[in-house]
């Protein structure tokens, strides 16, 4: 676990990365069927269950909120506080590009690591699954911006 001071982020470009074996989280949901709800929220399982591969598309969240946590530097303390969610593709008459935008995973931070990030300066983080058969993975990415001046007001 890499130890930074928020200062030390100011301008710098985060990024975290994950990959599993979609087997093996697999065996590992069979074995532990609580595991499934201490992780994931409503509205992910919700969406992977309507997939045709619903175990692929758990283990790439798995993999994001892994991610995630790489990004902020504190690991992942608390599963359900890093949300991956899919918006809907949005209402006919927006333009292509805004249903395109609307389609990709975002990020929702809630409780601790929602503190954590606008601690280190950050407003928005980028992720990007990915899963074949076999493997399952998440990149995230985000910029630390503004942190210097707001962790040294008033510090002489």
């Amino acid at each position: 676990m890499t130890n930074w001071r928020p200062a030390d982020l100011d301008g710098c470009c985060l990024v975290g990365f994950d990959l599993i074996e979609v087997g093996r989280f697999e065996r590992a949901l069979a074995r532990h069927p609580r595991l499934l709800e201490r992780i994931f929220t409503a509205a992910e399982i919700a969406y992977c269950r309507s997939r045709a591969r619903p175990v692929q598309h758990l283990a790439a969240r798995f993999c994001a909120k892994e991610a995630v946590g790489k990004l902020l530097g504190r690991g992942v303390t608390a599963w359900r506080e890093i949300e991956i969610i899919r918006p809907c593709a949005g209402a006919k008459s927006a333009s292509v590009a805004d249903r395109e935008r609307m389609a990709q995973p975002q990020v929702l931070l809630h409780g601790e690591a929602l503190k954590e990030a606008r601690k280190i300066g950050i407003k928005h983080i980028a992720v990007s699954l990915s899963h074949s058969d076999s493997l399952a993975g998440a990149c995230a990415v985000a910029f630390a911006e503004g942190v210097s001046a707001k962790r040294t007001e008033g510090r002489q």
